[in-house]
Parts: C-alpha cells; sequence; structure tokens
C-alpha cells in the first residue's frame, strides 16, 4: 500500500483555482498545477482496502490503489502503465468526471476521500511531458474492416481498441472535427482541447483512420456502410435534446444549450473572432441545473453577460449525504462547481412558465412559477425576471431516430435507446452500439467502458477470440 498512516497525518488537499477575475478573461483551465510533492503526499492517503469499493464506484475498474501506491512511491512510469491498463482516456476523466471512484472512498465514509482525480490527471500529464505515451501499433493485421460512426469517447475507446488488435479501423464523425461532445460541447475552461488532440495524434499513428463531416445515413447510405465494413460500432450519443414547449418557446434568443456553446468552442479555438450567439450584455437565463448548464454559466461569464440566473425545477439538494443516498453510492450533493464561483444566482424548485417577447419578436423575460413537492405550481408565487438569452440544458431524450438509425432498421427499447445484447451487438447482423446511443444519456466513464466492452465484442464477432477486456456488461447500471 501506499503510506500506512498517509489517512491519518495528512489531509485532503486540491489545487488552487485561477483568480476569477483573470480567469473570466481566458477560456483555459480553471485549476492551477498541483506540486508534485504534495500530490505524492495526496496519493498516499489511499488505504489500498481489502475491498476497495473505488473500484464499485468506477465502471472501468481502474486499479486505483495501485497507481495511488506507485506515485506515493514515486514511480510514475509504472503508475501510468496501470492507469492506462484499464483507461484509454485518463486525460478526459482526470478532467471531466465527477468521480463516483470518490464518492465510494472508504476514507471518504468518516472524511475526506482520496484526491483520486487529481491523481489520474496528474500521472498521465506527466506521462506525456516524459514521452512514455507512445503509439501501440499492432503486431499483426486481421485484414478486417470496422467502421466506428461517432467520435466521442465511447467510439474513441472503440476505435483504439480494435485498432491495437490488428482491425482496420475508420472513424466517422458528422461534424468538422473530431471529438464529438469533447470537441464542441466541452467549453475549453473545463477541458483545453490540446488534451484531445495529443490523444489523437497518438492514434493516427496507431494507424486508426479519421474522416470528418460524414453524416451516416445521409452522406453515406447504410447500405454503402454494411458493404464497405465488416462490421459497425454505433456511438453517435445522446443527441436528440429534451425541448420545453411552452408559450413563446418560438422567440429569437431562446436556445438549445448545444446550440449555443459549440460556437464559443470555436471562438476559444481561433475559428471566429466572436460567437453569433452571445451573452455580452445579456441577462442570461439557464434552464437546468446539471453539468450542461453549468457549462452554460461559465461561458456567459466570460463572454460577458450582465447577469446569469440558473433555474432548476428539482429543490436544492443537500449539502451532505442523506439517508437516501448512503455510502458508497454517488449522492445528490449541493455542488458548486467553478462556473458558479464565478457568479450569477441558482433558483431551484422553480417551473418556466412562459417566454415573453418583445415588439420585434426577442426575448425579453421569463415567467416563473415555484412548484411544490410534486412540481405542482404553488398558487401566488408567478414572477418574471429578464432574460435576453436563454439557454435550454435539459438533458437529452436519446439518440437521433431520423437517418442511420432508421435506415438499419435496429430495435429500440422502451427509452428509445438502441437495444444490444451481452456482445453490445444491436439486432442489426454485425452492428455493435455502445456509449450513450444504448445506454442513454450518462457520464464519460460509462461511455469509455461501454467503447472498451463494445469492442471486445466486435473482436469477438469477427475472429472467435477473447483477447480484449469488457469492463462492464449492458445492463450494468450506476450505483444509486
Amino acid at each position: 500500500m501506499a503510506d500506512p498512516r498517509g489517512f491519518l497525518t495528512t489531509e485532503r488537499e486540491t489545487p488552487r483555482s485561477r483568480p476569477v477575475f483573470l480567469r473570466l478573461r481566458d477560456w483555459r483551465e480553471v485549476y492551477e498545477e498541483f506540486e508534485r510533492p504534495k500530490l505524492e503526499k495526496q496519493a498516499g492517503r489511499c488505504m489500498d482496502c481489502g475491498i476497495a469499493f473505488c473500484h464499485q464506484g468506477c465502471p472501468l475498474g481502474n486499479l486505483i490503489p495501485e497507481w495511488n501506491s506507485l506515485v506515493w512511491q514515486q514511480d510514475w512510469r509504472d503508475a501510468i502503465e496501470r492507469l492506462h491498463a484499464t483507461n484509454n482516456f485518463p486525460e478526459f476523466t482526470g478532467t471531466l468526471c465527477p468521480a463516483p471512484c470518490e464518492a465510494a472512498c472508504v476514507v471518504g465514509i468518516n472524511g475526506d476521500p482520496v484526491t483520486i482525480k487529481r491523481v489520474e490527471i496528474s500521472i498521465v500529464d506527466r506521462a506525456f511531458d516524459e514521452g512514455w505515451v507512445t503509439p501501440q501499433e499492432p503486431r499483426t493485421r486481421t485484414g478486417f474492416k470496422v467502421a466506428v460512426v461517432g467520435s466521442g469517447p465511447a467510439g474513441l475507446a472503440a476505435a483504439q481498441q480494435l485498432t491495437r488488435v490488428g482491425h482496420d479501423v475508420v472513424v466517422l464523425e458528422r461534424a468538422d472535427a473530431i471529438g464529438g461532445l469533447l470537441r464542441y460541447g466541452i467549453p475549453e475552461f473545463k477541458m483545453e482541447k490540446w488534451r484531445l488532440d495529443r490523444r489523437l495524434d497518438q492514434m493516427r499513428a496507431e494507424g486508426t483512420e479519421f474522416r470528418t463531416n460524414v453524416n451516416v445515413g445521409v452522406d453515406v447510405t447504410v447500405d454503402e456502410l454494411r458493404n464497405s465494413y465488416d462490421a459497425v460500432v454505433l456511438a453517435g450519443g445522446a443527441t436528440a435534446w429534451r425541448d420545453l414547449p411552452v408559450p413563446g418557446r418560438e422567440l429569437s434568443g431562446v436556445y438549445q444549450a448545444m446550440e449555443y456553446l459549440p460556437w464559443a468552442n470555436r471562438v476559444a479555438r481561433g475559428e471566429l473572432p466572436d460567437s453569433p450567439i452571445s451573452a455580452a450584455g445579456k441577462h442570461v437565463v439557464v434552464i437546468g441545473g446539471g453539468d450542461t448548464g453549468a457549462d452554460c454559466v461559465g461561458t456567459a461569464h466570460r463572454q460577458g453577460a450582465a447577469s446569469v440566473t440558473q433555474l432548476e425545477i428539482m429543490p436544492r439538494p443537500a449539502e451532505t449525504r442523506t439517508d437516501a443516498h448512503p455510502w458508497p453510492t454517488y449522492p445528490m450533493l449541493y455542488r458548486v462547481t467553478s462556473a458558479h464561483e464565478e457568479g450569477g444566482e441558482r433558483l431551484y424548485s422553480v417551473s418556466t412558465v412562459e417566454f415573453l417577447g418583445d415588439a420585434d419578436g426577442a426575448v425579453r423575460a421569463l415567467k416563473l412559477v415555484e412548484v411544490d413537492s410534486k412540481f405542482q405550481p404553488v398558487p401566488g408565487t408567478e414572477r418574471e425576471i429578464p432574460a435576453q438569452l436563454v439557454t435550454l440544458a435539459m438533458g437529452f431524450l436519446g439518440p437521433e431516430k431520423a437517418g442511420l438509425l432508421e435506415q438499419l432498421g435496429v430495435e429500440l427499447d422502451a427509452r428509445g435507446n438502441v437495444v444490444r445484447d451481452e456482445s453490445f451487438k444491436t439486432s442489426a447482423d454485425g452492428v455493435f452500439v455502445a456509449g450513450d446511443m444504448g445506454r442513454g444519456q450518462s457520464l464519460i466513464v460509462w461511455a469509455i467502458a461501454e467503447g472498451r466492452s463494445a469492442a471486445a465484442g466486435v473482436d469477438a464477432f469477427l475472429t472467435g477470440r477473447q483477447v480484449l477486456p469488457r469492463p462492464i456488461e449492458p445492463t450494468d447500471r450506476p450505483i444509486a
């Protein structure tokens, strides 16, 4: 194990955030670098439990006690080997995952959990800096061709696994750059895109081919796809967003979050001087209290919004665990993200009744009402708040059905997700599914785990062998 008394003698410590007034001037990541000696002491807090419940919290099965111990021993090179053994992209989970592993940490039962996520990102960053992350080219080629539709974390994980065991893999992406929501949905201040680009460089060197601006089902027919490849992996995500059909929805200035956020990422990348949908000088309302809503909040701050208000129909969560979320489950808690630290107001137990417009057909305000525990309006609580820009961040309803899925004729479940068997195969022969397209909207760590598992199913289907790990079953669900 690491330091035998580390969890008793060392308090949890995390990196400092850059000052708000500075970080609002750029799109860089929020957190400052964490000094290596401090990080090694943090890794030493890991107890190497007899039953490591952090494994239960992590669907990837990350060998967390092992690489914590190696970091504490200053054996960083072996640490990245153990980290990469289960996770293709620890730089993605280390920046974006909400860390259910930390929620399940035994040290966290009556204290502060180990800073697992910070150790993870530090290991992979140092590994890249030291040149330890190199292409893993296949030793032999199978001659089989596999198409991966979608280049988010599930698609990239499946593609890398399949390339490394010798298949010819092509990733097809309908956007103009690879990465899915990692590229255009996640703001730079949460994960700068050089992290994505350096991993894509590794994948290209290994032999994975990437093609952008290819909308499968439109630019390429399903028949063309299936005639050209021996297997297909569907990894297009859950992109059918939830709308808010209340009076005034048609007013200009009301956008889905995924209509708003990509423009800001393009500005941050230097593709555009300004966003065509900007919060500058406007009263901004974000409807939806989750991570995507927080991304909209942070983006509006950086664009110079006059005010930012985030609405949530649910009541404000508790600040500590309740009986409804006992350890080691991931608790629903009141969390203050970096975006919330930067300002704005958060309103809970409210519902939008109507968007109010001006004479030019643009939104000018929202009419709200408070709701009770059954989400019923509370009489006499209606009020208006100013709004010249509204973003809808209320989650997703599953994958888009038109085009690809309709042409394939794959079976869907009651929630509208693609049905798959124990090998992640759909009802269409030779077609597999991974990530949110089959699971429904979920976490990045589940997407990577699904991509790895689907790759194992594809390889077994094509070759009959069992050489790739499968961290999860299709029916696995987060502990809640």
